[in-house]
């Protein structure tokens, strides 16, 4: 409950230290037979008429609003001892130490402590177990104060405890952009055989032919390309990107015949890339084929970047194809959902919202819940929000729809209507993270609500942890008044 977190938040900041604590460090630690203003110090009305201890909880409850702390200490004791099975039983034991604490003098302390430990072995759900923390902290302060080791040491973990920061959860990563192959850099090429060849006053003449005359160049391109000769392997390296270059009919026909046959792996990497830069329809067809045939994964790879650089629907179609082919390699998939949600718009987002529901490999789901939170629209945070919600999903990705539906901009007040949603602190957590993420003055405000309110002692520390990391000067105030509260 709130007060534990209160009173641990008020024993670290005057216990952390070292084992032993001058006795002028818990001023702000009430002495016994003070008031102690955190741990709740009424016992509530009698609610179970008819039970064997009822008349005894009476009469206790009322020593105790008496001040008679010793009587009240007596009579609490007596209802675990006689009526172990009374449903005041429980919470006895905690009225019992408060009573045993506020006896003048202090001399019950060590009894009191007796009493909230029976009571943690004995009854570890009751009601009462918030306070008992907080009540047992607050002797153990008094107890340090007056020279007990033992129990500074307690309190010096305790604030210890207080004080580490709680792991936040891992975000997922945004998958990588495959990376597309680098054209020829006629600088430096791939291996010394290229380095210093004759071949390029040979490419300098075609690249003049080209542009004085594209139609004459393109056979002979065709000619040089068309070698399988070791000793042509650099001439062709840089002819390939010159097809690309001649704006003629034919261009997609030499690059992929080249693609498909060129014994050099280069000249079919860099012939699949070029033909992403032709822009046709034919250039698309090309690449479609490779796809679809090649059993090359390098070059399956640069046909499935070379495809997504094309506007059209044929490519996007192809991608779409692949990325739905069980047989296929699933790397080469996660690529092809990768480059879909890079095109953007609200097509590609429903279709990939529409795979996600076809598709059985988490991996591959995974890279769906990325692509669709990169593309703006109402319509893909609503769905994130729907996956976040679905029971019947794992819960790691229901996590993962959870991030990038806050990182894809879903509404603040939507994500904070979850909270009360979720009953599995696994979601909570990951919505208070999520909420830390959110520059909105709404978020901080869910913040805020958890660390005072939340009956999760973890769930508000988590809460105060990323307040603590917030720019918002009420987060700093709201963190003063809980350090500060007496």
């Amino acid at each position: 409950m709130y007060r534990m977190q209160l009173g641990l938040a008020l024993v670290a900041a005057v216990g952390a230290g070292s084992w032993w604590v001058p006795a002028g460090d818990f001023a702000r630690v009430p002495a016994a037979g003070q008031a102690a203003s955190e741990p709740a110090e009424t016992p509530r009305e009698p609610w179970l008429q008819g039970d064997p201890a009822d008349s005894l909880y009476r009469a206790a409850r009322e020593s105790l609003n008496r001040s008679d702390f010793r009587k009240a200490a007596e009579l609490f004791g007596q209802i675990p001892e006689r009526f172990p099975k009374s449903g005041y039983a429980p919470d006895a034991l905690y009225w019992q130490a408060f009573a045993l604490y506020r006896s003048p003098g202090g001399s019950q302390l060590s009894a009191a402590l007796d009493a909230l430990r029976l009571q943690r072995e004995r009854f570890p759900k009751a009601a009462s177990k918030g306070d008992a923390a907080a009540l047992e902290l607050r002797i153990q302060g008094e107890l340090a104060r007056r020279g007990n080791r033992a129990a500074a040491e307690t309190v010096r973990r305790a604030a210890s405890d207080l004080g580490e920061a709680p792991e936040p959860p891992e975000a997922p990563e945004p998958p990588e952009a495959p990376e597309p192959p680098e054209p020829v850099d006629h600088a430096d090429h791939a291996d010394d055989r290229c380095k210093d060849d004759g071949d390029d006053m040979k490419i300098a003449a075609i690249n003049a032919l080209i542009h004085m005359d594209s139609e004459k160049a393109r056979p002979i391109l065709r000619r040089v390309l068309a070698r399988r000769d070791a000793a042509s392997v650099c001439l062709r390296r840089k002819a390939v990107f010159l097809v690309s270059q001649a704006e003629s009919e034919g261009a997609e026909d030499i690059l992929l015949a080249s693609a498909r046959t060129d014994p050099d792996p280069e000249v079919r990497e860099q012939a699949v890339f070029w033909l992403s830069q032709v822009g046709s329809e034919r250039a698309v067809g090309a690449l479609d084929s490779i796809l679809r045939t090649s059993t090359d994964r390098r070059l399956q790879d640069k046909a499935i970047f070379s495809l997504s650089q094309q506007d059209s629907p044929r490519a996007r179609q192809a991608l779409r194809t692949y990325a739905e082919r069980a047989d296929a390699p699933e790397s080469l998939r996660e690529q092809a959902i990768f480059w879909i949600g890079q095109s953007g718009g609200k097509e590609s987002s429903a279709y990939l919202r529409e795979l996600f529901a076809r598709i059985k490999s988490e991996k591959l789901r995974d890279k769906i819940l990325f692509s669709v939170s990169q593309t703006e629209g109402a319509d893909n945070g609503k769905w994130l929000v729907g996956v976040a919600r679905d029971r019947t999903q794992p819960i790691e990705t229901r996590k993962q729809a959870l991030f990038w539906a806050g990182q894809g901009g879903a509404p603040i007040a939507e994500l904070t209507s979850l909270y009360t949603a979720f009953d599995d602190r696994e979601m909570k957590e990951q919505l208070v993270f999520v909420y830390s993420q959110r520059d909105e003055p709404a978020a901080v405000d869910k913040l805020l609500e958890i660390a005072r309110r939340d009956t999760d002692a973890e769930l508000r520390k988590k809460a105060l942890f990323w307040l603590g990391q917030s720019d918002d000067p009420r987060a700093m105030k709201a963190l003063q008044d809980i350090i500060e509260q007496p």
